[in-house]
């Protein structure tokens, strides 16, 4: 078994951790953004003070929602869908995108906004279904109509009434 010399192992490890964005899927992709660029805003702007983020040394506070697996979430702010212009508006202004937010309003530019909704998109993958479709066990693809999970401690899975 071959070594690799520590002289390329750095390297190496640099260009496999980019591979992870490369996996954003287009309708998650920030047109503008970079995520390297939002990984250092992130960290200058101390949302690790609030939040978990993965790849982002010392973010693992728990006083705002934990951002990993962000390309998976259904919502921004919890009142918008999950799409890259609303997270940068949420970004830009939380208390006009969710009155009330616990967010505060940083002193962020447009740029540093997209950068970092780039960087988050890269975190996690999307779900193969639409966000927010509720799914029985065993079922796959969007339902005609929107209705309960079931809850697995009923016979077959089943809800209430059926």
């Amino acid at each position: 078994m071959s070594r690799i010399p520590c002289r390329l192992a750095l390297p190496l490890l640099l260009a496999l951790g980019a591979c992870g964005e490369e996996a954003v899927p287009a309708e998650l992709r920030v047109a503008g953004g970079d995520a390297a660029r939002g990984r250092i805003a992130i960290a200058e702007h101390g949302c690790g003070a609030c939040h978990v983020i993965p790849g982002i040394e010392g973010a693992v506070a728990w006083v705002g929602p934990p951002l990993m697996e962000w390309a998976r979430r259904s919502y921004v702010g919890g009142r918008l869908p999950n799409a890259p212009q609303n997270l940068v508006a949420f970004l830009l202004n939380p208390q006009a995108v969710s009155p009330g937010s616990a967010m505060p309003v940083l002193p962020l530019q447009e740029g540093q906004a997209l950068d970092i909704a780039a960087f988050l998109y890269t975190l996690g993958e999307a779900p193969a279904v639409p966000p927010g479709q509720p799914l029985a066990p065993g079922e796959a693809g969007t339902q005609p109509e929107p209705r309960l999970r079931p809850r697995l401690d009923r016979p077959e899975g089943r809800p209430l009434g059926q």
